[in-house]
């Protein structure tokens, strides 16, 4: 494995001096082979899986695979999470390069960075929620709670499979859209915004179609949290956000029992939109001061090498003084 030379910024952790074409277009098959057959061997694996322990199949009228919709996003939720592997393997095998360097300029996910950053994320989203929720109780009244809550067992094992497969769905959508597309298109082009941009447009359709304000909604967030990656040389501040972000969501569907009608963030309403105009921006610019008064590192540093032996002084000939 060959890594990017020192000073080189996070999207450009693919210039390892192997750029062939060949390499570059075996990389994106990659990805995209192996993310398909891992969405078809996980979503079967667990279909089956699913049905011993005695799930139902959904109707064939919807979009759900299971009856049960606590189970079917937790299937929902492993499919996705099959992205992180896929994307490190591409890079190792294709790119000839550490699989870390998606994660962070440091070849590696900056663990105590990562738990600051969740430390500011989990308040800053449970009051960006709550500003939402407010917002659509003062408009629609108390029908915005309506929905069949759980068992006190069902919600608390809901709450634990979310905060288990949370992070790494969350971390499995920030390693291709923040890591490995701006990495793949930095590859041959110095400016990171091109990357950025295509990954924001991608990151919003991935999501499907749903309302405008749905997709402005995650285009806009995906070019903030593009420049954070940036400004960072890592994922960490966006894994830990988005990660946030979902917990609370299904965390809230589950708890009003509304799971089986969350949709995704491509059906968010209007003042959805408007609260993350400012919300984005807010959280980001905040993280960048953290990382700057810190001094986090933004591009790679030199390899460590073995330490130089320490030069022993030769006594100089002659006889020694009395």
């Amino acid at each position: 494995m060959v890594a990017a030379p020192a000073g080189s910024r996070y999207h450009e952790q693919a210039r390892n001096g192997r750029q062939g074409w060949w390499r570059r277009l075996g990389e994106l098959f990659a990805v995209v082979g192996l993310l398909f057959v891992g969405v078809v061997v996980v979503t079967g694996v667990g279909m089956v899986a699913a049905t011993a322990l005695g799930a139902e199949a959904a109707p064939d009228d919807g979009e759900a695979l299971l009856a049960d919709p606590l189970v079917d996003n937790v299937l929902g939720l492993l499919v996705l999470a099959v992205a992180i592997p896929v994307v490190m393997l591409a890079v190792r095998w294709c790119g000839s390069r550490p699989a870390g360097t998606l994660a962070s300029v440091a070849g590696r996910v900056r663990w105590r960075w990562l738990g600051l950053c969740a430390a500011v994320a989990f308040p800053f989203i449970a009051a960006q929620l709550g500003v939402l929720m407010l917002w659509e109780w003062l408009a629609k009244g108390d029908a915005v709670f309506e929905g069949d809550a759980p068992e006190p067992a069902n919600l608390l094992l809901g709450l634990a499979l979310f905060m288990v497969l949370i992070p790494f769905q969350a971390g499995a959508e920030e390693f291709v859209f923040r890591g490995w597309l701006p990495q793949f298109f930095g590859g041959f082009l110095r400016n990171p915004w091109p990357g950025i941009a295509v990954a924001s447009v991608l990151f919003a359709l991935a999501h499907g179609f749903g309302g405008w304000s749905g997709f402005f909604l995650l285009f806009y967030s995906s070019l903030w949290w593009g420049w954070l990656v940036a400004r960072t040389g890592g994922l960490e501040a966006v894994i830990a956000l988005h990660t946030a972000n979902n917990v609370f969501s299904f965390g809230l569907a589950l708890a009003f029992g509304q799971l089986a009608d969350a949709g995704t963030a491509a059906d968010a309403p209007w003042q959805a939109l408007v609260v993350e105009l400012v919300c984005a921006p807010v959280y980001c610019l905040v993280v960048a001061r953290l990382a700057g008064a810190r001094g986090l590192a933004s591009v790679s540093a030199p390899e460590a090498g073995p330490v130089p032996p320490v030069p022993v002084p030769v006594p100089a000939s002659g006889p020694r003084a009395v």
